[in-house]
């Protein structure tokens, strides 16, 4: 993970858990349309239609983009410190009931522990594709990476037209399990991406992952174009010296259907943890 320096101010609130003076923040009465991202990590953090002004002396939000921020109760059991789920760097405090929107939520979050990215710069972005079983898995391990703006749940490589979950269980559709993965290229690339792909899930299983059987639940990169399968076709050789015995497979991208709603941020919903991914270092 690729970590921004930090100045000696910026250490004492991320790193040790200070807090800002109140009233002072650079953001506390920021209004312009964007998103609020990480200042030691650059991950996304927040919107702006989040935000509120909660007359508190520091930046106030209601919401939080889904596994962005984790809550750590403090030591002495009174307040709930937020921090980036990315990188772990202190954000503030979480309180709930005290009604100032209707989501009776606000995250109290530092200034200094915020960069902002305008709307109005428009953000060039690219398309992956990748399959490493249940999709539900692969889903909440992409999109906690930095520079991933969404990853979304749903089928390709199949004759169908708009397949269903059971279209794709029942074998009917010839689809597979995949996530579409949009990242922003200024901060990660297609090559960091595949590198996670091969690392939370088990490249070497055929047509299943874990306890997962089946052929939807095999392990396959759709490339989007030549440069893709390049980098694609490079790791695979890499982990074969390695001495794994990849069942990874190469697939020109096909169209991607997205899932049902109720398959999105299935495990950030939930509340739990993938039970047939985790991440092992591989490269």
């Amino acid at each position: 993970m690729k970590l921004n320096t930090l100045t000696f101010e910026e250490e004492k609130v991320i790193i040790h858990k200070g807090t800002e003076r109140p009233f002072t923040g650079k953001y506390l009465n920021h209004k312009e349309d964007g998103i609020y991202t990480c200042k030691q990590c650059d991950a996304p953090l927040y919107r702006s239609v989040d935000k509120f002004d909660s007359h508190c002396g520091w930046p106030g939000f209601d919401d939080e983009k889904a596994g962005a921020v984790k809550r750590v109760p403090d030591a002495d059991g009174r307040r709930i410190e937020i921090v980036c789920a990315n990188c772990n760097g202190h954000l503030g405090h979480v309180f709930e009931g005290e009604g100032y929107t209707d989501k009776n939520i606000r995250h109290c979050v530092n200034s200094i522990s915020l960069n902002f990215k305008p709307e109005k710069d428009p953000v060039k972005t690219e398309s992956a594709l990748f399959a490493g079983g249940c999709f539900w898995g692969v889903e909440y391990y992409m999109e906690k990476h930095p520079g991933v703006i969404s990853a979304t749940s749903g089928y390709s490589g199949g004759h169908m037209e708009t397949p269903s979950y059971e279209d794709v269980l029942s074998k009917k559709s010839g689809h597979i399990e995949v996530v579409e993965i949009i990242f922003d290229p200024s901060i990660t690339s297609y090559e960091e991406i595949a590198k996670l792909f091969f690392e939370i899930h088990d490249p070497t299983q055929t047509d299943r992952q874990g306890p997962d059987v089946g052929e939807q639940y095999r392990s396959e990169i759709f490339y989007c174009n030549e440069e893709q399968k390049e980098i694609a076709e490079k790791l695979i050789n890499i982990l074969k010296e390695k001495g794994y015995k990849v069942a990874t497979k190469l697939s020109k991208a096909d169209k991607f259907w997205k899932a049902e709603n109720y398959h999105q941020d299935y495990y950030t919903k939930k509340g739990s943890l993938p039970y047939c991914h985790g991440y092992t270092k591989r490269f």
